[in-house]
């Protein structure tokens, strides 16, 4: 899994401006638009919707891990956004999110999809390695921080 070609600095918003868990889901389905990864954000969007619906994906500690399959989406993609003030999203620790790391897959098998999932909730239970994402202070700095992975 070459996480170079999973995400780029043009797949990192530093400044989340949603305020709630829809505008946010929003915001960062944009991102995969912009970059031409998914053939329809709505589509990715509903996708997202319902696997929400079937279990939070706020894990607690600050961090949101968003994901799911569908036929919109043309490639793996890790998007990655970040909110200073903290959003409620319905965690399991009922805290506020600041980091969220959206994963995008095309339906059907795929391990790499399993492996950056797995891979991902690892690492973020690190202290240091989350304090690093929240503090970053560029897309580029991010970047560097998720090859950690």
């Amino acid at each position: 899994m070459d996480i170079n070609k999973l995400t780029n600095k043009n797949l990192v918003n530093l400044n989340i401006q949603g305020t709630n868990k829809k505008e946010v889901l929003k915001e960062m389905i944009a991102l995969f638009e912009k970059e031409n990864r998914i053939t329809s954000a709505d589509d990715f969007y509903q996708t997202i919707l319902a696997r929400e619906e079937e279990g939070t994906t706020g894990l607690g500690r600050g961090i949101a891990i968003p994901h799911g399959k569908s036929d919109a989406v043309k490639e793996l993609t890790l998007a990655v956004g970040r909110t200073k003030e903290g959003i409620d999203y319905n965690s399991l620790d009922n805290q506020p999110v600041n980091l969220i790391f959206m994963v995008a897959d095309y339906k059907g098998y795929s391990p790499d999809y399993l492996k950056m999932v797995s891979k991902l909730v690892s690492k973020l239970r690190i202290d240091e390695y989350r304090e690093s994402l929240i503090n970053a202070e560029s897309e580029a700095e991010i970047i560097k921080i998720i090859q950690q992975l």
